[in-house]
């Protein structure tokens, strides 16, 4: 059975999926079940990945790790995306742009995540 929110990649093609609605099938991608990406809260190691969650003037500021994460072309976030009053909010990266995206919510109780190419599905605790 599938969760809300859940991220599913494809481990021959590469397709990634999210949970927008859940059910009790299983998710099936070039013949094969997909694999549950699982959520990471600690940093290990020289890269850091954690989101971490500023107020702004004008809402919420979410930069990945505590030293900015790499954003090259073979290693870079390819999201960042917030969790607020049962809103979810998405945002697009690219490589040599800034780990690091906006949102106009104002909302207190955000968690927010993000998607390494290399290294996976991250989230604010």
């Amino acid at each position: 059975m599938t969760v809300l929110n859940q991220v599913y990649k494809c481990k021959i093609c590469g397709h990634i999926v999210e949970v927008l609605h859940t059910g009790d099938g299983t998710l099936v991608c070039c013949g094969q079940p997909m694999e549950l990406m699982p959520e990471k809260f600690t940093d290990v190691g020289m890269e850091k990945h954690v989101p971490v969650i500023e107020k702004t003037a004008t809402g919420i500021k979410v930069k990945i790790g505590s030293i900015p994460h790499p954003m090259e072309d073979k290693h870079y976030i390819e999201w960042i995306q917030i969790f607020t009053d049962g809103k979810v909010c998405r945002k697009y990266l690219k490589p040599g742009g800034k780990p690091e995206a906006e949102f106009n919510d104002k909302a207190d109780n955000a968690i927010a995540r993000e998607l390494c190419n290399v290294h996976g599905l991250w989230k604010t605790q």
